[in-house]
C-alpha cells in the first residue's frame, strides 16, 4: 500500500542511516526498535533460537521492519558476534534484567570498549536500581506502584487497567525512544554514548505530571470517577445508546458543551455545565437521551461537529473510519491491518518496512550486510540459527 507513503520500502525515514542493535525481548522493548525501525532506522534483531515465550513470529507487528537473527547468547561465539554488531552500530537496545547482560558479556562497559559512541539502551519495568530492580513484573505491577492504576476507571471498588497500553507502551516504550534519540544527538555533538536507563515506573509517573499538580493545588482528588477527566463530570464520559453500543462524549469547554446540549435536544431541561450539584441529574439526562437512538443514527446527528463526541469503535471498524483511512492511519497489508508509523515528516517520510518473519529468518542475510565475515563458522557451530 503506497497512500501517505506507507508502503514496504524501507529505511526511508528521518533516521536513515542509523544502526541499532536490538537483543529481543517482549513488550516495550521491541515497540520501541518498531517506532526506529518504522522511522528509518536499520535495526537488527538478535533473538534466542526458538524465539520467546511471548510474542514474536510472522504475526508479532512489534517485530516489523527489521530481519530477524538467531544467535545462542550463551555461547562465546554469538557473544563475540553482538560486540561486532555494537562496534558497527549507533544504538544497541537491551530488555534483560539488570545485571544480565553484563553477565552474558555485552553490558555497557563491554560494548563501551569496542565503541565509545554507542547509545546504550536498557529498558526494564522498575529500573537498574531500587528495592525491586531484581524483581520480576507486568505491566500491571508497574502502574501500580507509579500511583497511576489507583485512580483509572470508574468503578469505585475497584481499578481498571487499559491492558498493557499504559505502562508498557506509554511509560515504557515512548520513552525509551525519547532517551534514546536525545542520547543519539548529544553523542553526534561530544563522541561519547551513554546508558539510557528507561523504566516504566519513571515513564508512566512522568506521563502523570499533569496530576501531580492538580493533586498538588487541591484540583484532584485520589478517588475514581471523581475529577474532570476520569468520568466525574456527566459531559466528560461514556454513554450507551440503543444498540448496546457507546459513545464518547469529551464536550468540555461551554460552547462545546452548548453544542453538544442542542444536539442532544435537551436545552430547555439541561441544568447549567457549572451547577454540580445537579451533574447526577445531569448524567441521568445524558443517559437517557443516548440511550433512545442507535450508535449510528448518533453518528449522523454529530458528525462533524464541535460537540466532542464519538463512537466507539471496535479495531477492525475503527480501520474503516473515513478519517483512519484517510490519513492511513490503520493500512491493510497481507490480509492484515496494522498501524502505519507515527508521526508524520514533510520530507523524509516514514513508510512500513519489511513485515514480520520467524526467528532466524534473516540470520545469514543481516550478518553479512551489517559485516560479519564469519557467519558459516557460527552456523557450523551452533552459536547462530538460520531458519
Amino acid at each position: 500500500m503506497t497512500e501517505n507513503g506507507r508502503d514496504s520500502a524501507p529505511g526511508s525515514g528521518p533516521l536513515q542511516g542509523v544502526r541499532v542493535v536490538e537483543i529481543g525481548g517482549i513488550g516495550p522493548g521491541p515497540h520501541a526498535c518498531m517506532i526506529l525501525a518504522d522511522l528509518g532506522a536499520d535495526v537488527i534483531r538478535i533473538e534466542r533460537p526458538g524465539g520467546q515465550a511471548l510474542g514474536g513470529g510472522p504475526h508479532d507487528l512489534l517485530t516489523r521492519g527489521r530481519p530477524s537473527v538467531a544467535l545462542d547468547l550463551k555461547r562465546p561465539e554469538a557473544v563475540r558476534t553482538v560486540l561486532d554488531l555494537a562496534g558497527r552500530a549507533d544504538v544497541l537496545v537491551e530488555g534483560l534484567r539488570p545485571g544480565v547482560a553484563e553477565r552474558l558479556g555485552f553490558g555497557p562497559d563491554a560494548c563501551r570498549a569496542v565503541n565509545q559512541r554507542l547509545v546504550y539502551g536498557r529498558m526494564t519495568g522498575w529500573g537498574q536500581d531500587g528495592p525491586l530492580a531484581a524483581t520480576a513484573g507486568h505491566d500491571i505491577n508497574y502502574i501500580s506502584v507509579a500511583g497511576a492504576l489507583f485512580g483509572l476507571g470508574q468503578d469505585p471498588v475497584r481499578p481498571q487497567f487499559p491492558a498493557n497500553l499504559l505502562g508498557d507502551f506509554g511509560g515504557g516504550s515512548t520513552y525509551l525512544v525519547i532517551g534514546l534519540l536525545a542520547a543519539l544527538l548529544e553523542a553526534r555533538l561530544s563522541g561519547q554514548g551513554q546508558v539510557v536507563d528507561a523504566a516504566i515506573v519513571d515513564g508512566t509517573a512522568h506521563l502523570s505530571a499533569m496530576h501531580w499538580g492538580q493533586l498538588a493545588a487541591g484540583a484532584f482528588t485520589e478517588d475514581r470517577a471523581a475529577n474532570l477527566l476520569d468520568g466525574g463530570v456527566p459531559f466528560y464520559d461514556v454513554y450507551e445508546t440503543a444498540d448496546g453500543r457507546h459513545l464518547s462524549v469529551g464536550a468540555l469547554e461551554p460552547r462545546f458543551f452548548q453544542t453538544l446540549v442542542r444536539l442532544l435536544d435537551i436545552e430547555s431541561e439541561c441544568p447549567d455545565q457549572d451547577d454540580v450539584d445537579r451533574h447526577p441529574e445531569m448524567r441521568t439526562l445524558f443517559a437517557q437521551r443516548i440511550s433512545s437512538r442507535t450508535m449510528a443514527e448518533w453518528v449522523a446527528v454529530f458528525e462533524g461537529t464541535d460537540a466532542c463526541v464519538a463512537p466507539v469503535l471496535r479495531p477492525r471498524e475503527a480501520a474503516r473510519h473515513p478519517h483512519m483511512v484517510a490519513r492511513g492511519t490503520l493500512v491493510e497489508r497481507g490480509g492484515r491491518i496494522e498501524p502505519g508509523p507515527a508521526p508524520r515528516f514533510s520530507r523524509t517520510v516514514a513508510k512500513l518496512g519489511a513485515q514480520p518473519t520467524d526467528v532466524g529468518a534473516g540470520t545469514r542475510m543481516a550478518l553479512e550486510s551489517w559485516g560479519i565475515d564469519y557467519v558459516d563458522e557460527l552456523l557450523a557451530c551452533g552459536a547462530a540459527v538460520q531458519t
